[in-house]
């Protein structure tokens, strides 16, 4: 019982634990999937930051399925910064529109199977500053829009019968948080640019930018206020799943992730978090907006 509830494993030692997920939606009816989430610090070193890796996969009842990795990994002595995800799924997404033209109702089901990395490889410059080289590849091929109504099937955004895109770009970070997956305190700002090219294998020629400032203050002994502002801008022929898109379980959840998508975008929200409860050192309480 204390094991389950509270965190007894040695500060320097890895952690690891891995559990069943069970959802429902409309597009996928019951989905049943494994979560898992390793923590450690290089060399079991305590001064080290607290590097995070976690993984995902999932099937459905509809023969969908996918499988995502995400990591903020440092090495000894914090030197290097590697920041990334990894994602495969055969999964519908509800196509909307795209700027002005998105209705209420989900203009077009589209299915396809989609892969893509994006990757951060960071050097420390000097204290909590890093920069360095950034790369972002995604692929969508067997790509079938569904379209509600005859009419719409003159819309069909760019990419809609599959794409390739393989984006580079450099980054500079700033981060001084020192708990990755549980922050208390600190600051995390990453400004970002990435461009395609057709000259190296990509099917469109577009430029994007990313700003992101996020916030973390300790109120009180147990909770903390998180802000975040977020902006994503592209320029030229991005595809429609290479736009910017609002939604999803990260940033301004509540929304169906690419509900809206446009050439650009600004999201802002909080989250006040009540870690841990007073009587379970493994769990707590947040709200958002």
């Amino acid at each position: 019982f204390n094991h389950l509830l509270n965190d007894t494993t040695d500060q320097a030692k890895p952690k690891f634990i891995a559990y069943p997920t069970l959802a429902y939606s409309p597009e996928t009816k019951w989905e049943i999937g494994v979560s898992a989430v390793l923590v450690y610090k290089a060399r079991q070193d305590t001064n080290n930051r607290l590097s995070e890796i976690q993984s995902f996969s999932f099937g459905t009842l509809e023969q969908q399925y996918g499988s995502f990795l995400e990591h903020a990994i440092y090495t000894h002595e914090n030197k290097y910064f590697f920041l990334g995800v990894v994602k495969y799924q055969n999964f519908p997404l509800s196509y909307y529109g795209i700027g002005p033209d998105a209705t209420s109702e989900v203009n077009a089901l589209v299915n396809a199977n989609e892969f893509r990395f994006r990757e951060r490889v960071l050097r420390q410059i000097k204290g909590s500053w890093y920069t360095g080289f950034e790369v972002d590849f995604e692929r969508m091929k067997q790509v079938s829009f569904d379209w509600e109504s005859d009419e719409l099937t003159l819309n069909e955004p760019r990419g809609s019968d599959g794409f390739v895109d393989l984006s580079l770009g450099w980054g500079l970070i700033f981060d001084n948080r020192h708990n990755v997956l549980n922050v208390r305190n600190g600051s995390f700002v990453e400004l970002a640019f990435l461009s395609s090219r057709e000259s190296w294998g990509s099917d469109f020629n577009f430029d994007s930018y990313f700003a992101d400032f996020r916030l973390y203050r300790p109120i009180k002994k147990h909770n903390v206020l998180a802000l975040q502002a977020f902006g994503q801008f592209t320029t030229g022929s991005p595809p429609f799943n290479q736009l910017s898109l609002l939604g999803g379980d990260k940033l301004m959840r509540g929304y169906y992730f690419g509900r809206y998508r446009d050439n650009h975008m600004v999201a802002l929200q909080a989250e006040y978090r009540m870690l841990p409860l007073s009587f379970a050192k493994r769990f707590g309480l947040n709200v958002f907006l």
